[in-house]
């Protein structure tokens, strides 16, 4: 091989093609071209005739010159010539080629196959055999083999056809492999490592050593793949640790929350400080968007190391608590919910209220303290819901003490009144806890000694008593019982929930073990217990969710340590379990810390993956010689007078422009004048209009939104809208339209004088403008000068903003064609403001202020699929919201006609009054 700087030639020998180029200049220059043919009529009309053109002796310069690039092009072409070559490799013995394609070698994938490519390319010169060798294990958990001695050819076709693994590579696997290689002679190893340390790393670096020279190649630091460990289920926001190898720069890195259905929650970035190993960011999501959260990922990471699946786990599962106290009334310390709920509140969504009405609700736990009545209907009620999956929770107390011995709504039978322990009256001390047996729920838990029992419901003996028994006193009396119940679970405590028996529920266990019973349940469906899993969706290397492969095998309960099964071959990174249970298993649960790789073993050369690889210019040439091959005869035939004449050429190419001049005339009427185009578009058909802001996912969304308000309006009411529209304040005329919907945006450009005089003449004139902060903030509007006034005023400067207020309960809008007092959008909450007192305009509000995000529950994608979650009344919250957008364009279009009388029996009547 010819190397001449970045250039070189494979076959330099055909380069000796270039001493011909001038034999082929003078051939080519002493060979006159081929006559050219010219027919004349009759042989009088040759009088007096000259010949302005005449047939040149010798080829023209220039068709020479043509001529010689396309031979040399040829030649150097089947030279084959590289950019950027590979050096040689040393030696001449078999290359082994060894690839990292564990998870840790997926950001850089396409890099590594070029460079092992470009080096099987420098074997396949050189004729040497390659051994491929891969450290991953295979799918179905075989180690690795290795591949060879073969063609490079061959080989390469393997390596192209190579993808990472979602598990990390077993080195120790490959080092026997390599054990196993028939080689003689020297070899040359290549190896193409992930970057990532292991304490088989410098075993594996000798056993390669032992077969010849050895180069060890990686990425560089900053390319290193990022770890995206899995958040705790804590209360508040969630909270996301991200993990490097550290370098001395700074980086960013981006963190999207994801739903089930691919919809973007949430996007965060994150900042990692030079020489910092560790960062962290939150989420803050409401808790009906946290409990659909069902992926994280590091954009741009496309690794499995990069991806946390979520499942129920990371859910705060609704958990009711029987009350018949409101929510926000004043609690006792003597009732048990208030300890319950202060011992749930850090994983669960508490809710309060009658059996009755939690159970009509979705729910994954009920706790029934001791002064819960169980009417005959909610009997069965909590028969069915446990029957379901439901677990349900009782606390024994003074009442259940003195209940009637033939309630089944218990696990155990009971005997009557109770043991009281360390009295005054008795010699006995209060009872401490007994550790948890292996079979307990809580099992693992430590038992504080300062933890007692004073008084407790005592369970008559029986011979299933112990292996109902989950906690007991260390006299071996029963503390906690339980009873398999359909798909759930009967748990009951013979203590009351409050520190008047015992001090558990002032302690950290009393919240680790209501913990652990709410783990018992399965969301809102029930649960496959300690049953395998199958597996349902796995992650490839690449991070991204598909159908579990063949290789995949099931969950078993003996297998997950400490609660979580290792990502293995058989257990790829992915959704386990049922389509109602999903289990998540993440490679981040088993993989926490990543270092960068150690030492190496002394005359290792180590580099770096090339970011511009060998490119190989022969096809190039070739192409470009046949070119100007085309491009030559077509040249010849036009000397020759074969193709189109002078004349022929002027006249198509003058039809050609007439036709093209007629095509621009045609469509000048389509294009026309842009006011024209506008003031016809927005008067022909009635269409809803928000204000272009210049950010361009709020203005999309204002788009989308619009869109589904016109098709609730077509499907629902006398109003046929068309596709709506987006104007510029500055440049657009406004007077033909009654509605603008206006998003706040903190980043818009302040008005021009000119646009600030428009909007208030459009205001005078009867126009409304809806103003959409969108912050679920809570306004306040003085006459002139309220606080929420001020910012409005600053984000719309000179705008003359009336005097607002609340909408009043009896105004148009809450009946224009709905009954309705609240005006929800993507949030609920916020005040709907409008004029304090209405203009002589048809008596309609010029300016209409919320905070809800209207646009947002209104917005429908090209399926009509609502793009964005509501919260927190869900799809409930979305209809009035709905409803809401149908009031305000009919208030717009119609002004005061409601307050007419002639309505008003109607009205009444509606209202049931």
């Amino acid at each position: 091989m010819l190397t001449l700087g970045s250039l070189a030639f494979a076959t330099p020998w055909v380069l000796l093609g270039l001493a011909v180029l001038p034999l082929i200049w003078l051939l080519l220059r002493v060979t006159p071209p081929a006559p050219r043919l010219q027919r004349f009529p009759a042989i009088r009309l040759l009088f007096g005739l000259r010949q302005r053109e005449e047939t040149p002796a010798r080829t023209p310069w220039w068709l020479i010159l043509l001529r010689m690039v396309l031979a040399a092009a040829v030649i150097v072409g089947l030279a084959h010539p590289l950019l950027n070559p590979g050096g040689r490799l040393p030696g001449g013995g078999p290359v082994v080629l060894v690839i990292d394609d564990g998870w840790a070698a997926a950001r850089d994938w396409t890099g590594r196959q070029r460079d092992a490519v470009g080096l099987l390319d420098i074997a396949e010169r050189d004729n040497r055999a390659v051994v491929l060798l891969t450290t991953a294990r295979q799918p179905g958990g075989e180690a690795p083999i290795a591949i060879g001695p073969q063609r490079a050819a061959e080989i390469r076709s393997r390596v192209q056809a190579l993808a990472p693994k979602p598990w990390p590579v077993d080195r120790a696997a490959a080092r026997q492999a390599l054990e196993k290689l028939p080689l003689s002679g020297a070899a040359q190893a290549v190896y193409y490592a992930d970057g990532l340390d292991d304490p088989a790393i410098m075993g594996f670096a000798e056993a390669l050593q032992r077969l010849g020279a050895l180069r060890v190649v990686t990425a560089p630091a900053r390319a290193l793949p990022l770890l995206l460990l899995p958040p705790d289920n804590r209360p508040g926001d969630v909270e996301v640790v991200l993990k490097r190898i550290p370098t001395d720069q700074p980086d960013l890195a981006v963190v999207r929350a994801l739903a089930a259905d691919g919809r973007l929650l949430a996007r965060e970035t994150v900042t990692f400080e030079p020489n910092g190993a560790r960062a962290s960011t939150r989420l803050s999501l409401p808790i009906e968007l946290r409990n659909s959260l069902a992926r994280l990922e590091i954009e741009g990471q496309e690794q499995t190391g990069a991806v946390v699946l979520l499942d129920e786990r990371w859910q705060r599962r609704p958990v009711g608590v029987v009350s018949s106290t409101p929510l926000e009334g004043g609690q006792s310390l003597l009732q048990d919910t208030y300890y319950l709920e202060r011992a749930l509140a850090p994983f669960a969504e508490i809710r309060r209220g009658s059996i009755a009405d939690l159970l009509h609700s979705q729910l994954a736990v009920l706790l029934l303290p001791d002064d819960a009545v169980i009417a005959q209907a909610d009997h069965a009620a909590l028969k069915s819901f446990m029957d379901a999956g439901g677990v349900v929770v009782r606390f024994a107390g003074p009442r259940l003490a003195d209940d009637k011995p033939d309630d089944d709504l218990v696990p155990v039978r009971l005997r009557p009144g109770g043991r009281e322990l360390g009295t005054a009256l008795q010699w006995t001390e209060p009872a401490h806890l007994a550790p948890f047996r292996a079979n307990s729920p809580f099992a693992g838990l430590s038992v504080p000694t300062e933890v007692t029992i004073s008084r407790q419901v005592l369970a008559e003996p029986a011979l299933d008593l112990p292996e109902k028994s989950w906690a007991q006193l260390a006299d071996g009396t029963p503390l906690v019982t339980a009873d398999k119940r359909g798909a759930g679970w009967l748990v009951l405590f013979h203590v009351p929930g409050n520190a008047e028996w015992s001090n558990l529920p002032l302690s950290g266990l009393f919240v680790e073990m209501l913990r652990r019973v709410v783990a018992l349940s399965r969301g809102v469906a029930g649960g496959a217990g300690n049953q395998p899993l199958p597996p349902l969706e796995t992650l490839d290397g690449f991070g991204r969710l598909q159908a579990a492969p063949a290789s995949a095998t099931a969950l078993l309960p003996e297998e997950a340590k400490n609660g979580v099964w290792p990502v293995e071959p058989r257990h790829p990174p992915g959704f386990y379990g049922t389509d109602q249970l999903r289990q998540a298993v993440n490679l981040t649960q088993s993989v926490t810390e990543i270092a960068p790789l150690g030492r190496l073993p002394a005359g290792v050369q180590r580099g770096e993956l090339e970011t511009a690889g060998e490119l190989d210019l022969k096809a190039w040439l070739l192409t470009g010689a046949l070119a100007l091959a085309l491009l030559d005869l077509v040249i010849a035939l036009a000397l020759r007078g074969l193709l189109l004449t002078r004349a022929r050429v002027a006249s198509v190419a003058l039809a050609a422009l007439l036709l093209g001049a007629g095509a621009a005339h045609a469509q000048t009427p389509a294009t026309g004048n842009d006011a024209d185009d506008f003031a016809l578009k927005a008067t022909l058909e009635t269409r809803l209009v928000y204000v272009r802001t210049g950010n361009n996912d709020v203005d999309e969304v204002s788009r989308a939104g619009l869109r589904g308000l016109t098709t609730v309006l077509n499907r629902r009411t006398a109003v046929e809208a068309a596709e709506p529209m987006a104007v510029d304040v500055e440049t657009d005329e406004l007077a033909f339209f009654p509605l603008l919907y206006w998003p706040v945006v903190a980043d818009q450009r302040p008005l021009s004088p000119a646009a600030i005089e428009r909007l208030n003449t459009y205001l005078h004139t009867g126009g409304t403008i809806l103003f959409d902060t969108r912050d679920q903030g809570e306004l306040s509007f003085d006459a002139r000068n309220g606080p929420g006034a001020r910012r409005l005023q600053q984000l719309v400067h000179g705008l003359e903003i009336p005097p607002l207020a609340p909408v009043p309960p009896d105004h148009v809008l809450t009946k224009a064609f709905y009954l309705m007092q609240d005006f929800p959008g993507r949030y609920a909450g916020g005040t709907l403001w409008v004029e304090s007192k209405e203009g002589s305009t048809d008596e309609v509000s010029s300016v209409i202020v919320g905070s809800n995000d209207y646009a947002g529950a209104w917005a429908i994608d090209n399926a009509n699929r609502p793009m964005f979650a509501v919260v927190p009344g869900g799809e409930h919250q979305r209809e009035y919201a709905f409803r809401f957008g149908v009031n305000l364009v009919m208030y717009a279009l119609t002004g005061n006609y409601k307050t007419d009388q002639v309505h008003v029996p109607s009205i009444l009547e509606r209202l049931g009054q």
